[in-house]
């Protein structure tokens, strides 16, 4: 996904600062700080801003993007599924921000193994110091399960057929490799993504458990969140967004959380245009109405 020097552009800026509200004594988490695009935003406007991320080396970007306003930011190395323990010092957090996915940092280090586009190792974690790498899945899982992760992760129609063909001729060893072992499977003709986009989305996913960890971070920003405090999340494929619009919708069921967007929120066209990686972004906002069973208010 293209980015702008040394930095991936953020999507959705004006919309996040809208319902975060950044402000002079606002305390804003940033759980997914990636290099720091839409945290300079925040920043820029008073607010202070704790940055978390799994990757050591966006930290290490982030950290000079925002040198200027190091008086008002601390980067914590982490899972935001671990949300609620890493900020638990902090007295009282004001609004939580969910950018998801992997990042054009990522992605576009072909070292790093997210992307089918060069030849790189199969590896795909984004901590690097996590124990399982894509070639352990792709080289160690029975057919089966590799179907199954292939098809629950990646909604790949080919799942079974993809999962045969990996089994029949692994080990494998690099991107290019299973791209190839992908795309041969594919009838011929034009198609609109690269045949191989939805066995890496879900090998990624997999590598990262980024469901399970969603799941666990959203509930863990509700209960830091005090009465009037602002969750807002970007998704940028359908699983994604299915698990925040349905853990947001029983929250308000609870009473817990006031929707503020009925309707995700969508990059208008000259955003796509400036930043093609906007294009499926999608946007979710909440307000905590109140503390609700089990959930402990910050002071």
């Amino acid at each position: 996904m293209p980015g702008s020097g040394p930095w991936h552009e953020p999507v959705l800026v004006a919309e996040v600062v809208r319902f975060l509200a950044p402000a002079p004594g606002v305390r804003i988490v940033d759980a997914t700080v990636g290099t720091g695009g839409h945290a300079e935003a925040l920043l820029a406007r008073g607010a202070r801003v704790i940055g978390i991320d799994r990757d050591p080396v966006a930290l290490d970007r982030a950290r000079e993007r925002l040198r200027p306003y190091a008086d008002r930011l601390q980067l914590l190395h982490g899972n935001f599924r671990d949300l609620a323990t890493l900020v638990s010092p902090v007295p009282r957090v004001d609004g939580v921000l969910f950018d998801l996915g992997a990042s054009s940092l990522q992605f576009d280090s072909p070292e790093r193994g997210f992307s089918f586009l060069a030849a790189g190792p199969l590896d795909m974690r984004m901590d690097p110091t996590a124990p399982v790498t894509a070639a352990d899945l792709v080289n160690r899982l029975p057919e089966a399960e590799l179907a199954r992760i292939l098809w629950e992760y990646g909604e790949e129609r080919y799942a079974r057929r993809i999962a045969r063909a990996i089994a029949e001729q692994r080990p494998l060893h690099t991107t290019t490799e299973l791209a190839r072992v992908v795309a041969r499977l594919y009838p011929p003709g034009h198609h609109r993504i690269h045949p191989a986009t939805r066995t890496f989305q879900a090998l990624r996913i997999a590598v990262n458990d980024e469901l399970g960890a969603l799941e666990t971070g959203l509930a863990g920003a509700v209960r830091l969140l005090p009465p009037g405090g602002a969750l807002c999340v970007i998704s940028f494929h359908s699983l994604e967004d299915r698990i925040v619009k349905h853990f947001l919708r029983r929250e308000a069921l609870a009473g817990r959380v006031e929707v503020l967007t009925k309707k995700p929120l969508r990059p208008e066209e000259d955003e796509v245009g400036r930043n093609p990686r906007a294009r499926s972004a999608k946007l979710r906002a909440a307000r905590v109405r109140e503390v609700g069973p089990g959930l402990v208010s910050c002071p």
